[in-house]
């Protein structure tokens, strides 16, 4: 019997004690209880991410309009994408659309905030008040798509204390207890690059975990923090590009012309 019971245990050993009543009737909680949006969020690839941001912003430019239901063909024009990674795209939320309807603008804008998580607390600090600084500082989109700016931070003496869109300025010094104070979840990084890291550190050390990055030096984080880098500069280099091409698209069909046909 004690063999048996051995090979029952997958171990050497007495039989464990019967469960009692309250463990029969208590359910047993799952190991990694996610819930489905959630599931579904970390299935969507970064490029899907990117394009559902533009989908809710038109969604909410038609639903300023007045509009109730939305085809994919008219938000895929209107997004500038085919109407194929469009429903795909929306496929990654759990939203399929009523055939001869389309989607419900209300219901479609619900689920993609649910997805980007903009259902969640937000709060932004912006470091480095130059003339990219002041002009993220006083945006005024921010706040309405949820991410309120409730901080900024630079080294500059003459700024620090002065109020810019309503908030004063703090020194750099101060990041980790102000960012912790006011639970600032994003971080703007709009400094020269040589402060970039520093800066960078100090959000991380407040544990800012998300961190916007305008300065033109790739940012070593710890694994758990997201950084998004833009640079004007590499965006204004590839639309040369397709100027470009398009250029010597042109001029190579010109050359192909004789007296109005084209040859081959």
């Amino acid at each position: 019997m004690a063999a048996q019971r051995g090979q029952r245990n997958g171990v050497g050993g007495d039989t464990p004690p019967a469960p009692t009543a309250a463990e029969i009737t208590t359910p047993i909680p799952r190991v990694a209880e996610v819930p489905a949006a959630r599931e579904r969020a970390r299935a969507i690839p970064e490029a899907a991410v990117a394009r559902l941001a533009v989908y809710l912003r038109v969604l909410s430019a038609m639903q300023e309009q007045g509009a109730v239901t939305v085809s994919s063909e008219e938000l895929s024009a209107a997004a500038g994408v085919n109407s194929a990674k469009l429903r795909k795209d929306l496929s990654y939320i759990g939203s399929y659309g009523t055939r001869g309807v389309g989607y419900e603008v209300t219901v479609l804008i619900e689920e993609i905030e649910r997805i980007l998580g903009l259902t969640r607390k937000h709060s932004v600090a912006v470091v480095g008040i130059g003339n990219l600084g002041h002009a993220l500082a006083n945006y005024g989109g921010f706040p309405g798509r949820g991410f309120p700016v409730s901080a900024l931070f630079d080294v500059d003496p003459d700024l620090v204390g002065v109020p810019v869109g309503g908030i004063a300025v703090h020194h750099i010094d101060d990041i980790p207890a102000v960012c912790a104070e006011r639970e600032v979840s994003i971080g703007v990084i709009a400094t020269p690059p040589p402060a970039a890291q520093a800066v960078c550190d100090r959000l991380v050390e407040a544990g800012v975990q998300c961190i916007l990055n305008f300065a033109p030096v790739v940012l070593q984080v710890p694994d758990h923090v997201e950084v998004r880098k833009v640079d004007l500069a590499v965006e204004l280099q590839v639309l040369s590009f397709h100027v470009a091409r398009r250029a010597d698209d042109a001029a190579a069909m010109e050359g192909r012309q004789v007296n109005g046909m084209v040859v081959s």
